[in-house]
């Protein structure tokens, strides 16, 4: 009987990787209204049930010395590597671009998908304003993203994604990478001796393996803007 109630509900797993995912990225457990909109809930209600019953299967514990702070205990068996060790949960800046913040802003120099001419990215075509954590860390830019290659990773068609400017990244991290000297994408990066791996963020699109030689970063993901219609 224990065994059966160890189990997760899809949404229970969910959340559960979504709390491991954002503690790993940013060092602290999600707010009921970040829980509640990657679930598409329509109140926080369902969340208080949901974060009660991975308590009493002991998948999460609550901090008491801190208000909504979560630990995440264990993860399903069934979880994969990319559920555990995805590093990366967008920091959304709601309510799309906001061009009259006085504070600094980023060249967007035109948009991303698998196979775009590096020349396509080359040009300004827009500003956005810059996340104030970000400023005063290094030099970044901005980028539309076309497709649906990386929405598991949280990465829309229409969001904009502010790269910050490095030629090396951790594998498992987000990056935009350039493929034999004319065309870049935004792919998650996997190294492995002298390849790369450029992995999809949607089941329905390949993992493409290169020569690391034939691999150029040109910046890894730190933040988004994602733009409401």
């Amino acid at each position: 009987m224990y065994e059966v109630c160890s189990m997760l509900t899809k949404k229970q797993k969910n959340l559960l990787i979504f709390i491991n995912k954002k503690i790993r990225s940013s060092g602290i457990s999600p707010s009921y209204e970040e829980m509640k909109n990657s679930l598409n809930l329509k109140s926080k209600s369902g969340i208080h049930r949901l974060i009660s019953a991975l308590e009493e299967r002991g998948f999460v514990k609550r901090l008491a010395h801190k208000a909504r702070a979560l630990e995440v205990i264990k993860l399903p068996e069934n979880a994969s590597a990319n559920d555990i060790f995805n590093t990366f949960t967008p920091s959304v800046i709601k309510g799309g671009l906001d061009k009259n913040n006085k504070s600094t802003d980023v060249s967007v120099l035109g948009s991303i998908a698998a196979g775009t001419p590096i020349e396509a990215i080359q040009q300004e075509v827009d500003r956005v304003a810059l996340p104030e954590d970000l400023q005063n860390n290094g030099e970044h830019y901005g980028l539309k993203v076309k497709g649906d290659s990386m929405i598991e990773a949280g990465i829309n068609d229409g969001d904009t994604v502010i790269i910050k400017k490095t030629s090396n990244v951790d594998s498992g991290q987000i990056a935009v990478v350039l493929i034999d000297d004319q065309e870049a994408t935004l792919k998650r990066i996997r190294k492995k001796g002298n390849t790369i791996a450029l992995e999809a963020a949607n089941h329905n699109y390949g993992t493409k393996i290169y020569a690391a030689n034939r691999i150029k970063i040109q910046g890894k993901l730190v933040s988004l803007y994602r733009n409401f219609h």
